[in-house]
């Protein structure tokens, strides 16, 4: 499903050159639950920015679903993006002025889906989460946990063969945290690839699998014992 060989980033900070990521190596399968954890700097973000074609590497290749992506054109890239990628950030990033409803349905929009399968996907979501009550909030009038219920059912609209969570609970309480997580590891049953960036080993535990980096690199790729 992705595959990443010989991966590096490279970013100029005033007149020094900064290398975010080095020589990395991956292989995730379609179905695959994975974390990326390492402390700040590691590279992990970079690696998620990467592997959401949100960013370029400076060297080597990136291959998503058997063909490569890595030198398509930002147009090309942006489609693969629609069609197959979807996001879960820690800030949510909902659009503030929008309902929980318009901002599940915005990705649909900009796909050109019909506006009778865009409502009926909608309403789905909305009870899949439960948030059909919440339909018409705008995000300052939801919770924390609410706001990222509508960013994973934003993130799943469009039916996404992997899914890129950084740091989904970071603004969360324990308690809701471990919702939010429950609700991404159900999507892992209906083989959604699931790779989440955190700090945290009790999230980064729950994977898995566990990919551990340090200075840019990946330091360890370990199985989660059962």
């Amino acid at each position: 499903m992705i595959g990443l060989e010989n991966v590096g980033r490279i970013f100029a900070v005033g007149d020094q050159q900064v290398a975010a990521l080095r020589e990395v190596n991956l292989n995730i399968a379609a179905g695959d639950y994975v974390s990326i954890m390492g402390p700040s700097g590691s590279g992990k973000s970079t690696l998620l920015n990467l592997i959401g074609l949100l960013d370029r590497p400076s060297s080597g290749a990136y291959r998503l679903d058997g063909g490569n992506v890595t030198d398509l054109s930002d147009e090309q890239q942006a489609k693969v993006r629609s069609e197959k990628i979807g996001f879960v950030f820690q800030a949510f990033h909902l659009v503030p002025r929008l309902s929980a409803a318009m901002n599940i349905e915005l990705p649909l929009i900009l796909a050109g889906i019909s506006p009778a399968e865009r409502k009926q996907r909608v309403a789905q979501l909305l009870e899949n989460y439960g948030l059909a009550d919440r339909a018409d909030h705008r995000p300052d009038q939801l919770s924390g946990g609410q706001r990222q219920r509508v960013a994973i059912a934003r993130a799943t609209s469009m039916h996404p063969a992997v899914l890129l969570a950084d740091e989904p609970t970071g603004n969360l309480d324990q308690a809701t945290g471990k919702e939010v997580m429950n609700l991404l590891e159900q999507l892992v049953a209906q083989q959604v690839t699931l790779i989440v960036v955190t700090h945290d080993p009790a999230i980064g535990g729950r994977a898995a699998r566990q990919v551990r980096m340090v200075d840019g690199q990946i330091v360890s790729d370990t199985q989660r014992v059962v």
